[in-house]
C-alpha cells in the first residue's frame, strides 16, 4: 500500500468558482462507451488484471460466517486454476484487490483469509452504511470498531446533507474526523453521488474529501438508485487529477454499483488510462466495487481458453 494521503488545509476558494461543463462531459462519456474493446488474447489479459482491482464484496442482510468464508476463498483463487495454466498465469499469484464486508463480519473475514494462508486486505463498510444518517458519534465509534477487528481498509459514507446544503466546512471537518478514527487503515470515502444533484457537487464534494485525507474517493454505495456512471467517472477522476497537480498527492478511486460484465470493466480501464494514466493503474489507486463482476469475468476467460460458454456448474459460485 501506498502510505497515508494526508489532505490538505481546507481551501475554498479553490471550489467556489468551480461550474462542471456537463454537455462536455457527456460528450466524453459517450466516447467510452462507444469504444470497441479489445479482443482474443488481448481481452483475457485485461480481464485478468481486472480481476486484481475488485473489492469482493457482499453486503447482505443475510450474510453469515460460512458466504463470508466462501467469498474470501473466491477472492483468493478468483479465475479457476485449470484456465490459469492454459494461460501461463497460474503462477503469478492473481487474487481480488480485497474482500468488502459489513463491520459485524470483518472477524469473519480476517479469520478466513487467515485460514487461507493469504494477506488479501479486508476492507469494511462503515458511518451508518449506506445512508450516512446515524449521529457522528455512533459512526466513529463504528470505523473504529471495524479497525480492532482487523480492518485495513474502511468505506466511509458522507452525509449527503452537507453536500446538497452547501457545508463544505462541516463535511472537510467530519471527514477529518474519519480520518483520524481509522488510524492506520486506508480510507474510502463514499460520495453516493446519485444523491448529489449535480455534476459540479460531485466534483466539489471530490475535492473536499480529498483536502480531508481520504486515501480513496468511491462512487457510490451500490444502494442508491443511479450507482458508477461514467459521465461521475470523468468528473471525480479529474478532480483527482487537478488535486494531484496541485498537491502532488495521488488519490486513488473506486467506482461501485451495477459493474456487473466483464465488458463493463474493459471500459472502465480504459477510461482510468486515459484520465490518470498507466501510474493509476494499479490496487494501491484503482478499485472497482463489485459483487457479481467477477463470475462473468471468469466466464469469459473460460469462453476464451475452451471456445464455449461455461454452464452454471461449471466455475465455482463466489
Amino acid at each position: 500500500m501506498l502510505a497515508h494521503q494526508r489532505g490538505t488545509e481546507l481551501d475554498l476558494s479553490w471550489i467556489s468558482k468551480i461550474q462542471v461543463n456537463q454537455p462536455a462531459v457527456l460528450r466524453r462519456a459517450e466516447q467510452i462507451q462507444a469504444r470497441r474493446p479489445v479482443k482474443k488474447e488481448w481481452q483475457a489479459a485485461w480481464l485478468l488484471k481486472a480481476v486484481t482491482f475488485i473489492d469482493l464484496t457482499t453486503l447482505s442482510g443475510d450474510d453469515t460466517s460460512s458466504n463470508i468464508q466462501r467469498l474470501c476463498y473466491k477472492a483468493k483463487y478468483p479465475i479457476r486454476e485449470d484456465l490459469l495454466k492454459a494461460l501461463n498465469m497460474h503462477d503469478k499469484g492473481i487474487t481480488t484487490a480485497a474482500v468488502c464486508v459489513y463491520p459485524a463480519r470483518v472477524c469473519d473475514a480476517v479469520k478466513a483469509l487467515k485460514a487461507a494462508g493469504c494477506d488479501i486486505p479486508v476492507a469494511s463498510v462503515a458511518t451508518g452504511f449506506p445512508a450516512g444518517q446515524t449521529h457522528l458519534k455512533t459512526r466513529l465509534e463504528e470505523i473504529r470498531l471495524a479497525v480492532e477487528d482487523g480492518a485495513s481498509e474502511v468505506d466511509v459514507v458522507i452525509n449527503r446533507t452537507l453536500v446538497l446544503t452547501g457545508q463544505w466546512e462541516a463535511l472537510y471537518d467530519e471527514i477529518r474526523q474519519f480520518r483520524k478514527a481509522c488510524g492506520e487503515a486506508h480510507l474510502k470515502t463514499i460520495l453516493a453521488t446519485g444523491e448529489l444533484g449535480s455534476l459540479t457537487n460531485v466534483y466539489k464534494a471530490s475535492m473536499i474529501a480529498m483536502m480531508a485525507g481520504s486515501d480513496f474517493i468511491k462512487t457510490s454505495t451500490g444502494k442508491e438508485t443511479v450507482n458508477a456512471t461514467f459521465p461521475v467517472a470523468i468528473v471525480m477522476l479529474r478532480a483527482i487529477r487537478d488535486f494531484f497537480w496541485k498537491t502532488g498527492n495521488k488519490v486513488g478511486f473506486k467506482p461501485a454499483g451495477g459493474i456487473r460484465s466483464a465488458k463493463d470493466s474493459l471500459a472502465w480501464l480504459s477510461l482510468i488510462k486515459e484520465e490518470l494514466g498507466d501510474e493509476w493503474l494499479k490496487p494501491e489507486l484503482f478499485r472497482i466495487g463489485a459483487s457479481t463482476l467477477l463470475a462473468d469475468i471468469e466466464r469469459q476467460i473460460y469462453h476464451h481458453v475452451t471456445g464455449r460458454y461455461a454452464a452454471y456448474h461449471d466455475l465455482p459460485m463466489s
